[in-house]
């Protein structure tokens, strides 16, 4: 019997039962759609770009250059599937290649707690792209800007993307699957519609187009297109093409924001079909990437042509230099300009402008199930290991969800959404922290990847990628090292902020930003996942069950 088949069966008495009871419903193109929402350039993509008006890097050079890093971590990722796909990912690869404790500290963290933390962000996207542009086109200028600014009509938004991502995640992984592919088809079609009207005028004519749709949504006078120059003029240097070395250096840890997660999908392969095959683990990922930077590249071109970049940052920055409190003047233009609906002023008919809206509103709801998706499958694992108690680790018959495991996803982010909301104890700001957390967490598995070949040597050579080399060394170990050098680089930027740019971490530059609630806020979250651990072994070695000898085996299937 081959190391993997003993593996599979393991020992009965450890694990909770002889199956994990989820199924293999996804194919590899479900899962391809999965990662290309998971770096959504719509939701994640433009929020962040839009942000990072103060930056100096060219954003096209600096794409291009995270998308072929970002490779090695595909690779990575690629490669710790085929040898091990079963649910829950991280969490699994690490505890058996790094040890349990650590697998289960940064795992539960990095996809369990911080992802309450995503939640409110998800509201946010739902808010800005969906709510306030479609009520704006339907007439309801009050309302619309109810939910532009108001905390408690921001916290009902964040309950509103909440609800339906619990309920399309209850329906089971088949079905959001079919609801994905739909999502897929018509937002690009929505995309394509946004570059097609960006490229069907000059820049006087979305001038023209912006000044009157202003003026008929949000009652703004004839100025508004000055005065948002005049207010973004002086606090934007982002730049299309360009820029130092250095500068493309600090635009790569704000486009991780959207572009970090490819391999968001990965604790999900234990119901992925054809799941061991490296080659298509590695196209369905970097097919993803190349396809996400290759649209907003064209998305990037389209504003250029038409609202022109120089004003489309000033504009983002007269609008987020309001919004996060360092100004006190507010933008001319009262609402966030999201390219779709800044595209959408290029036609004169309300049907096809609210219709670019709702199709690129696909973008939100094919991504909104990555919230939790991934995260009840670490949960669910850490549960069949007997790290969390066995309710957790319940399996729907029907629908092959684990739902309690979704329930602790869901009941905390309502606390943490509201927090949000309505920014108690400056909450608002340790959601920089997201991303950072996360990247620990592949940062960890990078690491065991490259040791794997050397450490879990049988396991390795009974494995379908023992032949991939690259100059005579593991393919996989290669990876992990160019993955955590980069992971490296981009936690150094994120904690230390020698230049001050990102207001996350301690900055060593003393004219720099020192988020030390953000960095007490992430320790305490590691506390918290080591107690639980900690307590848990403890709690079923007085049951006579040793974790020790179960996280030697593979969890069964």
């Amino acid at each position: 019997m081959s190391n993997k088949q003993s593996s599979s069966s393991g020992d009965a008495a450890l694990f909770l039962r002889k199956a994990t009871g989820l199924v293999r419903s996804w194919s590899v193109f479900d899962a391809f759609i999965y990662a290309f929402f998971s770096i959504n350039l719509v939701t994640l993509g433009m929020t962040s770009v839009s942000q990072m008006y103060f930056f100096s890097g060219g954003m096209v050079t600096a794409l291009i250059t995270f998308s072929i890093l970002i490779m090695a971590e595909v690779a990575v990722y690629a490669g710790l599937i085929a040898v091990m796909p079963r649910a829950g990912g991280d969490y699994v690869w690490q505890s058996r290649i790094l040890g349990s404790g650590i697998g289960f500290v940064l795992s539960v963290t990095g996809w369990w707690f911080i992802l309450w933390l995503w939640t409110p962000l998800y509201g946010d996207a739902l808010r800005r792209m969906i709510i306030v542009p479609v009520l704006s086109l339907l007439g309801n200028r009050e309302l619309a800007m109810l939910f532009n600014g108001e905390p408690t009509y921001n916290f009902i938004a964040t309950m509103i993307a909440l609800l339906f991502v619990t309920i399309i995640i209850i329906t089971g992984m088949k079905r959001y699957a079919t609801f994905q592919k739909w999502s897929f088809w018509i937002g690009n079609a929505g995309l394509i519609g946004v570059i097609a009207l960006l490229f069907s005028g000059d820049h006087e004519a979305f001038k023209a187009a912006f000044i009157a749709n202003s003026a008929t949504l949000y009652g703004t006078g004839p100025d508004v297109y000055d005065a948002t120059v005049a207010l973004g003029k002086d606090l934007s240097t982002n730049v299309l093409f360009g820029g130092t070395l250095k500068d493309i250096g600090l635009l790569i840890p704000v486009i991780a924001y959207f572009l970090l997660y490819p391999n968001w999908g990965a604790t999900l392969y234990g119901e992925v079909k054809g799941a061991d095959d490296f080659k298509r683990n590695f196209a369905g990922m970097a097919y993803a990437v190349l396809a996400t930077v290759a649209l907003l590249i064209a998305v990037f071109f389209a504003i250029d042509h038409s609202i022109s970049w120089q004003f489309f940052m000033q504009a983002n920055a007269a609008y987020w230099n309001y919004t996060w409190g360092y100004g006190t003047v507010a933008p001319a233009f009262p609402v966030w300009p999201y390219p779709a609906l800044l595209a959408s002023f290029m036609s004169t008919n309300p049907l096809v402008q609210l219709g670019i809206i709702v199709s690129m509103s696909m973008w939100f709801f094919g991504w909104a199930g990555t919230m939790f998706l991934s995260s009840t499958r670490v949960i669910f694992a850490a549960a069949f290991d007997r790290l969390l108690p066995e309710a957790v680790a319940k399996v729907n018959e029907r629908t092959r969800t684990p739902i309690w495991a979704l329930m602790l996803m869901f009941i905390p982010s309502i606390g943490i959404s509201y927090l949000y909301a309505f920014n108690y104890f400056g909450f608002q700001s340790l959601t920089l922290a997201a991303t950072l957390v996360i990247a620990v967490t592949f940062f960890g598995t990078s690491i065991a990847a490259m040791i794997l070949p050397y450490t879990k040597k049988e396991l390795y050579a009974a494995s379908p990628i023992a032949k991939l080399n690259v100059l005579g060394m593991p393919l996989i170990s290669v990876a992990g090292f160019v993955s955590t050098a980069f992971l490296g680089y981009m936690l150094y930027e994120w904690l230390l902020d020698p230049d001050a740019m990102y207001g996350i971490g301690y900055s060593i530059n003393e004219a720099g930003l020192k988020n030390t609630t953000s960095l007490i806020f992430m320790g305490s979250l590691y506390g918290v996942a080591l107690l639980i651990y900690v307590g848990m072994k403890a709690y079923r070695k007085s049951k006579g069950i040793d974790l020790a000898m179960l996280q030697k085996e593979i969890p069964a299937e």
